[in-house]
């Protein structure tokens, strides 16, 4: 993988553009605030799978282009708040980035959840892609998963999967395939979320390109 990357790794590009919702590939039609209420989870219980109705609102904003040295990504910073219906406490919460390297094609997203778990996935697709998927897989250096002890040994994350398909009414959905390793189960058990999802405010420009 390394052999891909140049020699000199301090340089910039020399040229940014800092307008991000004009750069952002595949991602730009999911830049704002959204909200559904048909969200699916299947979860591990003691007595087996359980399925969960949800809703869920998700903010997902433009920040100013970032580099790595002589790499470029183009990203949206995200909040997902999800409840159970006619509830107002917390069911799952999640933050992170999605990121679009144009010179790669590449989508990268990140996920940090306070239950102690953060993740790296990525996949590659095309700019005007309306449908891409990424993964991550547990004790990869790249696009790997990281958890804290307890959910190592009681629910251990062996891969995460996601898929989002951009429909021509404007809405966008994902579908989520998170494989556990389960402690006393012999087979793996995929925990999955899906959901559609419609805007309800447009986003806001990042900084730089207010």
């Amino acid at each position: 993988m390394s052999s891909n990357f140049p020699q000199d790794v301090y340089t910039e590009p020399a040229t940014i553009d800092f307008d991000t919702l004009a750069n952002l590939g595949p991602l730009r039609p999911m830049a704002g605030v959204w909200e559904g209420e048909r969200g699916l989870d299947v979860k591990p219980k003691v007595d087996g799978p359980r399925k969960q109705a949800y809703v869920e609102r998700i903010d997902l904003q433009p920040i100013d282009p970032q580099t790595n040295g002589p790499q470029l990504f183009y990203g949206l910073r995200y909040h997902a708040h999800i409840t159970k219906p006619a509830q107002v406490k917390t069911y799952h919460e999640q933050v992170g980035y999605w990121l679009w390297e144009p010179a790669t094609g590449t989508v990268v997203h990140t996920l940090t959840i306070p239950r102690g778990m953060v993740a790296i996935a990525s996949g590659q697709t095309a700019p005007d892609s309306r449908s891409f998927e990424l993964t991550a897989t547990q004790g990869l250096d790249a696009w790997g998963i990281c958890s804290v002890p307890f959910l190592l040994y009681a629910f251990k994350t062996v891969q995460f999967r996601i898929k989002v398909t951009v429909n021509d009414d404007g809405t966008w959905g994902y579908e989520e395939d998170t494989v556990l390793a389960v402690h006393g189960q012999s087979e793996p058990f995929h925990h999955t979320d899906r959901n559609l999802l419609r805007k309800v405010a447009e986003p806001t420009p990042n900084p730089l390109a207010r």
